[in-house]
């Protein structure tokens, strides 16, 4: 049985690494892609890219304000 809007997180992350991101010539290597990725999601993802989910916060941010409380 699926849960209707189970995977939408995941579709949305996908198509933001997609269009904000990912190279239009794909990558070379695995190495690269993997490297690549990781960037995005640590240094992008997670730290400077807003979430309307999360009030605009970066993950990080909303992370952090909800841990000090």
């Amino acid at each position: 049985m699926a849960i209707v809007g189970y995977n939408a997180p995941m579709e949305r992350f996908f198509r933001s690494y997609k269009t904000e991101w990912m190279p239009k010539e794909f990558y070379s290597t695995y190495d690269e892609a993997e490297t690549d990725i990781d960037e995005y999601i640590i240094r992008h993802y997670n730290v400077a890219r807003g979430h309307s989910y999360n009030n605009y916060l970066t993950p990080d941010a909303a992370e952090k304000l909800i841990s000090s409380h």
